[in-house]
């Protein structure tokens, strides 16, 4: 459990950095919508992993580009709820929900997906250590995604996304049937700092398939 902050002035840094990070996943969508990819590619840190054995900026540009020209000619992405918890004064995780839309070829896709981020400030500016996105459907405006593998891009095979698997709680809900005669037991709230981490339970990153 982080023993930040204690005093009044780290309460105050607290404040500012939970503005400047919310700042950061609306200037991600808005450079995004508008492809100002030198824009969008410093809200992230200057050695962000890209891939398996890529990093740095000119290569996040270089995949941000070809995904752009060769997936969309248009895209929306409408920011939804931000929970963010921190590490320390340096140091946050948080959940961005997004509900965008895609032009793509002769199809207009809509998606309802969450990005679980990880936060570092440097040299006082806080940037995205990393995004992973997590997909509950893709479809076509027309097509409501009911059923399994609700990612249905236009011209590929449809898969699952990955929209629950960083919280167990999916699962043990579905797996799990109460005794409708017996009250079911509550658990101690999260301490401060901790309902994301809680909810995770050490779930490990799952691997993301973004195309």
């Amino acid at each position: 459990m982080t023993n930040w902050p204690v005093n009044l002035e780290q309460r105050i840094d607290r404040l500012e950095s939970l503005d400047a990070i919310r700042q950061l996943a609306g200037k991600y969508a808005l450079s995004l919508d508008m492809r100002d990819l030198d824009a969008h590619c410093n809200l992230f840190a200057a050695d962000i992993r890209v891939g398996k054995n890529q990093s740095g900026r000119a290569h996040f540009k270089a995949w941000q580009d070809e995904t752009m020209r060769n997936q969309f000619t248009g895209t929306s992405h409408h920011v939804g709820q931000h929970i963010i918890e921190f590490a320390d004064a340096d140091h946050a995780c948080g959940v961005v929900y997004s509900k965008n839309e895609h032009e793509s070829g002769t199809e207009w896709v809509i998606m309802q997906m969450l990005y679980w981020d990880d936060y570092e400030r440097i040299n006082h500016q806080w940037y995205f250590r990393r995004r992973l996105p997590c997909y509950w459907y893709a479809t076509d405006l027309n097509r409501p995604p009911i059923g399994d593998m609700k990612m249905r891009w236009p011209g590929r095979e449809h898969y699952c996304g990955n929209f629950h698997d960083l919280f167990p709680s999916w699962q043990e809900f579905w797996a799990n049937r109460p005794d409708k005669d017996q009250l079911p037991q509550v658990a101690t709230a999260a301490p401060l700092e901790q309902f994301l981490r809680e909810m995770r339970r050490g779930t490990p990153a799952p691997r993301i398939r973004t195309r």
